[in-house]
This record gives C-alpha cells, sequence and structure tokens, in this order.
C-alpha cells in the first residue's frame, strides 16, 4: 500500500519449511489483546501475503476442536520447527478459508450503522475509511442542501475481502480480461508437467494464498482496464478524459504499462519526454485510437515504478514534528506508515514516570499532518512545530462546534 513497506517476517523461511514439509512449530507469540506472550504448539497449514504482511493459517495442536486461527508472523517473538510430523486436513482449502476468514472478521467488527452530514470534501474523504464505507455513502448519500452539506450517509456495513491464489492470480488475470486464457493456460502447464511436478504445484496453491488488497477495502473500479490493457499491449495511443486532483482534464498518452498495487490498478503513460501514473478508477471517457506509437526501448516499468513512489513519498514529507505519545500511541503510528513508525522508533526518548516518550516523526502539509494526529487521539500530543499544534486545536473545536446541541 501507499507509504507502506513490506512488514519484517524473520521467521518467513522457518515457517514455510514447516508449512511445506508438515512439520509441527514451537512458538512464542504477542497478542494484540494482551501484552503478556503466549506460547503454542502449532500445525502450520499455510501462508497468506495481505497488503505486504505475511500471516500463518495453523491449528493449534494442543487443542481438540481443530479450528484454523490467524498468527501474524511479525508478532512471533521465537520459533523453532520440530521434527514431529502432522497430518493435514484434507478437505482445507487455504483460498477458500482465508476468503470466508477475513469477510467474517470484518463482518464481525462493524456491528452497527452511523449517519453522517458532510461536505463535498468530507464525502471524498469517505473513500479514506475503506471500500464498505464509501460505497454505503454514495449509495444512502441524499441531495445536498444550499451550504453543500449532505445527509443520509449510513449503512457502515464490512467490505468483502478478495481472495487471489498466488499460483494464478486469477482477480487481477478476470480484470484485464485474461481470465479464461490463464485457466486454460494452468490446464495445459499441468499437464505437461512430470508427475511429481504436479503434486508440488499443487501443493503451492493450497499452502501459499496472496490477497493484495489492504484491510477493509475492496478492489477499485476497473472499467476500461481491458482496453487499456489491449493498447497497452498493441501499442497504440489512447484519448482520456481524466479527474485529477486538480480537476477534469483532457489528455492523448502513449500507454506504456499497468501497475497493481494494493488493489488499485495504475497507468503508466508518457506524456511528450516524461512518463506519468494515472489511477484508472479516474479515468471519466477513454478512446483507444488506431494511431500507434514507438514504445522508448530502455523503459525498464518495474523499476521506473520503485523509483516513482519513492520519490513521490519522498517529496510530501517536507517538514517534521514533534510528539509526545503513550505506548498505545507509539503503536498507532505504525498505522501512519512505514517512514512514520521508522522515524519515531528511531527518535524515541526514555519513557517519563506516566509512560510517554517524545518521538519525531516525517510530516507533509499542516491540515494533512493535523488529520493524521487526530487519528491518535488521546494518545497523543503534538509539541511543535507550533503551526500543527494550532490546526490541531482548530480541528478540535470546529468538530466541537457541530455538537454543541
Amino acid at each position: 500500500a501507499w507509504y507502506y513497506e513490506a512488514e519484517p517476517a524473520p521467521f518467513l523461511e522457518l515457517v514455510a519449511d514447516a508449512v511445506w514439509r508438515s512439520r509441527l512449530l514451537e512458538v512464542s507469540y504477542r497478542r494484540w489483546q494482551a501484552p503478556e506472550e503466549v506460547t503454542r504448539v502449532l500445525r502450520p497449514l499455510g501462508l497468506v501475503l495481505k497488503a505486504g504482511i505475511w500471516y500463518l493459517a495453523a491449528q493449534v495442536a494442543t487443542s481438540d476442536k481443530g479450528g484454523v486461527r490467524t498468527y501474524r508472523l511479525s508478532n512471533i517473538l521465537e520459533l523453532e520447527v520440530t521434527d514431529e510430523r502432522f497430518e493435514r486436513p484434507a478437505d482445507f482449502d487455504l483460498g477458500a478459508w482465508w476468503q470466508a476468514s477475513t469477510r467474517r472478521f470484518e463482518k464481525e467488527l462493524a456491528t452497527d450503522t452511523a449517519q453522517l452530514r458532510v461536505t463535498v470534501a468530507g464525502m471524498k474523504a469517505l473513500r479514506d475509511l475503506g471500500a464498505a464505507v464509501a460505497q454505503a455513502a454514495e449509495a444512502s448519500a441524499g441531495e445536498p442542501d444550499e451550504a453543500g452539506w449532505r445527509t443520509k450517509v449510513d449503512g457502515l456495513t464490512a467490505p468483502e475481502a478478495q481472495a487471489m491464489f498466488l499460483g494464478g492470480l486469477p482477480g487481477p488475470a478476470s480484470e484485464l480480461g485474461l481470465g479464461e486464457a490463464m485457466a486454460s493456460a494452468q490446464l495445459k502447464l499441468m499437464a505437461a508437467l512430470p508427475d511429481g511436478w504436479r503434486e508440488d504445484a499443487r501443493r503451492v496453491s493450497a499452502r501459499f494464498h496472496l490477497d493484495p488488497i489492504d484491510w477493509y477495502r475492496g478492489p477499485s473500479a476497473t472499467d476500461h482496464l481491458p482496453a487499456i490493457a489491449q493498447a497497452v499491449w498493441s501499442e497504440h495511443r489512447v484519448a482520456m478524459r481524466y479527474e485529477s486532483w486538480k480537476g477534469e482534464v483532457s489528455r492523448r498518452v502513449d500507454p506504456l504499462g499497468l501497475v497493481l498495487k494494493a488493489g488499485i490498478w495504475y497507468l503508466a503513460a508518457q506524456v511528450g519526454s516524461g512518463v506519468r501514473t494515472y489511477r484508472l478508477s479516474n479515468i471519466l471517457d477513454l478512446e483507444v485510437t488506431d494511431e500507434g506509437f514507438e514504445r522508448p526501448a530502455d523503459f525498464d516499468l518495474g523499476a521506473w515504478w520503485l523509483a516513482s513512489t519513492r520519490r513521490f513519498e519522498k517529496e510530501l514529507a517536507t517538514d517534521t514534528a514533534q510528539l509526545r505519545v503513550t505506548a498505545a500511541g507509539m503503536k498507532a503510528l505504525r498505522d501512519l506508515g512505514a517512514a512514520v513508525a521508522q522515524a519515531a522508533e528511531a527518535s524515541a526518548g526514555e519513557p517519563d514516570e506516566a509512560g510517554w516518550r517524545r518521538v519525531t516523526i516525517p510530516i507533509e502539509s499542516i491540515p494533512h499532518a493535523a488529520a493524521q494526529v487526530l487519528r491518535l487521539g488521546a494518545q497523543a500530543e503534538v509539541l511543535k512545530p507550533a503551526a500543527l499544534r494550532r490546526a490541531v486545536v482548530e480541528r478540535l473545536e470546529a468538530v466541537k462546534a457541530l455538537y454543541v446541541d
């Protein structure tokens, strides 16, 4: 996801080996409900990579209930692969279990609805709260009043998680219009493999699962994806009407490649001598022209994307802020992105008598930073800059004014 890096998973190779060879694991694990460690003997059934974070699907070996639980690898403190083999459940389907598990988890969290009155900017900001919130808001939004506020934004239900198999990525393939072709290719490849290799291929899809969409998010709109994919493949120029953050613009671009990041499709396209990024869900109209173009021979999509995203995120963080945070606030800083979490860990001072620590984090603009800090609630206090401290106070006063009655 944007502003995040793949989470460290120091025991990944050992866990993968145990999953592959069906060996019991002894783990010390840190649970989110309590600070103390717990020790478990687990039957590792599969690994799932969701939005850059690795999870282990496992049964507790000492339990007769046979239920499968989820363990986040970054919360494993100690681990040992034993020599004891276990019998893998013959009917366990990792992809189906993960999809059902995430749907159930997210559904259980959303137990009620709320009705809001929002501005046009607030309506757009609801997208950042997840696909379920955004979709429910759009479906239930009333007509704007004279001041531009809209009511009847309710029905905040849980989103459906989109699970994709590591071995084939059928979700993105279907979006590209290649679902049937990929399924056919998999069957042909399976038939061509030696007997021993076929079983290994089946074991990979049964034990390792890729779900690239972040929690509480759904896939973005892909109405124009097949047409753009064909234009990329055939090297034909496209004409499009696009909604940028500045407003609607019309562009004729040379499509060089497509990137799927955290469940959202982006187009890398050349305009003049430069390559720009366009989010597909923001394309309003699109036409693939008959005009061909010559693709730059030295263009490397993967290398360009990595450099582009790093430059984009680095350019956004133009200043720093000093905060005072509780232990819970320190953990909550992880939700603000890898750069923030890493800077906080590196700069954290010793906790005072009440457990508060001083940290320095990178920030973008004052308004953006104020919104981020408010997500931490009473677990963080801005010490400086003064402009950010004032902005937080002003936002709190503005919110309080809405609830004076």
